[in-house]
């Protein structure tokens, strides 16, 4: 019995070492994806002139996992004509935000970037569109520098924090 909830404890903190490590790994993808889906949403809106909403469930077809998501509730939010984009926008955004690996910083970049979302013409738009893909460069490339230095470590630490346990319980 003693060796089977040591072998509890050293699979449960690796497995926890794992996933903080995949949050790590993975949020600089995401941050690609909402850096594509801006873009995409620039020339639906811009030069296709499509509705907020089909341009939104366009970009929610093409992308998968949480930031597709996102884009399908902001589409089906908009659809609904309950509220305002700006509103729909905070409202897709919170739905997902659990799903997602994304910080602190990206959020604040997102709800500036919905702020202004329905609320001014095609070219000051384009301007904020530009804005938010900026900045979400940055955080691209501030987590990539995180992945790089500790996605390693996390992994490691997770086995090397079960062993310990096991040895103290032990």
């Amino acid at each position: 019995m003693k060796w089977f909830g040591a072998a509890l404890i050293l699979l449960c903190s690796t497995l926890y070492g794992l996933e903080q490590a995949k949050k790590l790994r993975d949020r600089p993808q995401q941050i690609r994806q909402l850096r594509i889906a801006l873009q995409a949403l620039e020339a639906e809106m811009l030069y296709g002139q499509t509705p907020l909403a089909q341009a939104s469930e366009n970009i929610a077809k093409q992308l998968e996992g949480a930031i597709g998501d996102m884009f399908a509730c902001f589409a089906a939010n908009l659809r609904a004509r309950k509220q305002t984009a700006m509103d729909a926008w905070r409202e897709a955004l919170e739905a997902v935000w659990e799903e997602t690996a994304l910080k602190s910083g990206e959020r604040e970049v997102l709800h500036q970037f919905g702020a202004t979302l329905g609320t001014m013409d095609r070219s000051q738009q384009q301007k904020q569109l530009k804005l938010a893909q900026t900045h979400l460069e940055r955080e691209e490339l501030e987590a990539k520098e995180t992945q790089l230095r500790y996605e390693k470590m996390a992994k490691t630490l997770g086995v090397l924090a079960g062993l310990l346990l096991v040895i103290l319980f032990v």
